[in-house]
């Protein structure tokens, strides 16, 4: 039995972003039974549980609720459950297996130990976390430190986008990381809603949005995904069709900032309306969308650019590499030259019906052929257990 631990998610089942969704993949539609999952499980309260979900041992970790560095806290406390459960259980040749960069200047410690017991210690270094403007600059230095105390101690860094594993290859030469690519995974499934459902009418009616007639965006509500050249493109633009997009907006600096450069409140087109939690809801959303804009420029294979080359026909990306990468053929790409995405979004306003059926076809493709969640499962576990 090959015992693999993993760290570094809030937990399952997913409530949460792309970690937590990840892990519940892996463990729901597990396939090979010589493989034991122990997830630990973020929790504020003192009390922790101990259950079973789909076959994979969970274990909440309780951690006081103290800002950032709560994340740290959580990873180290994990780890030290993660050893004692292998010293306690007498287990012997697994894999650690640790999401997200955030302990590099503690993790040689870890190590040795781990490899007493003939665990292996695996990171997936997401993203490029230490350029994200949310940071403060001290943060962001400790980001780029911990990555590269991540990358030097892992046996195995296992990269979600080749670019990212390029970086890792390039930036961090002198360590010799040993790495591997597994992307992230999405599913080509149509929503079950229809548009008589009760809650499909009332989004549609509150928000004054009509299907078909909007172009979408939906990502977290920061700088780096572009917000302002999407905006600011699509106010300069003649499209008749709505601006909707789905975020956390908060109405914070950022938000009164853009607003105060922008003037968006001023155009009847955009529409902030908030987040949509229900998945199915969500993805008739997209589904009824004229097209997606996709102004991500930091991280590696982005959960929701997959679920829109899934959903919807006419994909906008912003043109870095981590997007073409992705998107291949199957959508079109702009850049943040001042009228670039403006045009593009006037084109793309004109495409027939055809086109944009071929566009969709070729995104789904992507999706199935290299991202569905059977072949990312499949992939992990035959790395779990050849290792």
């Amino acid at each position: 039995m090959k015992h693999v631990f993993i760290i570094g998610s809030k937990g399952i089942p997913a409530q949460y972003g792309g970690y937590e969704t990840f892990v519940d993949e892996l463990v729901t539609r597990q396939v090979n039974k010589n493989i034991k999952y122990h997830v630990a499980c973020m929790t504020f309260n003192k009390k922790t549980k101990h259950y079973n979900y789909n076959g994979a041992e969970c274990q909440e970790i309780s951690i006081p609720n103290i800002g950032g560095a709560k994340a740290i806290i959580y990873d180290l406390k994990a780890l030290n459950w993660a050893l004692e459960q292998i010293k306690q259980n007498n287990l012997r040749n697994g894999i650690v297996y640790i999401l997200a960069c955030r302990i590099g200047p503690f993790i040689h410690n870890y190590i040795p130990k781990f490899h007493k017991y003939g665990f292996q210690v695996w990171v997936n270094p997401d993203g490029h976390e230490w350029l994200r403007a949310k940071w403060s600059k001290p943060v962001r230095k400790y980001w780029k430190i911990s990555e590269g105390g991540m990358v030097k101690n892992a046996d195995l860094l296992v990269c979600d986008s080749k670019n990212i594993e390029k970086y890792i290859h390039e930036t961090y030469k002198k360590y010799e990381p040993n790495t591997t690519f597994i992307a992230y995974g999405a599913d080509i499934v149509r929503s079950t809603l229809t548009s008589d459902n009760k809650k499909v009418k009332e989004w549609y009616q509150n928000h004054n949005v009509k299907p078909q007639d909007y172009f979408l965006i939906v990502g977290r509500f920061v700088p780096e995904n572009n917000y302002e050249t999407m905006i600011r493109e699509f106010m300069a633009s003649n499209i008749d069709k709505d601006l909707v997009i789905i975020t956390n907006v908060e109405h914070n600096k950022f938000y009164e900032e853009l607003k105060e450069r922008t003037h968006f409140d001023t155009d009847k087109r955009i529409k902030f309306v908030g987040t949509v939690y229900d998945k199915d809801l969500l993805k008739y959303i997209r589904e009824n969308a004229y097209g997606y804009i996709h102004g991500h420029s930091v991280g590696g294979t982005n959960p929701s650019l997959l679920e829109a080359l899934a959903d919807t026909k006419l994909n906008l990306l912003y043109g870095v590499g981590f997007n073409k990468e992705v998107g291949e053929d199957g959508a079109l790409y702009w850049s943040k030259t001042p009228g670039f995405l403006k045009e593009l979004l006037e084109k793309s306003n004109q495409l027939s019906a055809t086109q944009i059926d071929n566009l969709g076809k070729k995104a789904q493709q992507r999706v199935v052929e290299e991202y569905s969640w059977n072949k990312i499962v499949d992939d992990y576990e035959k790395s779990f257990l050849e290792n």
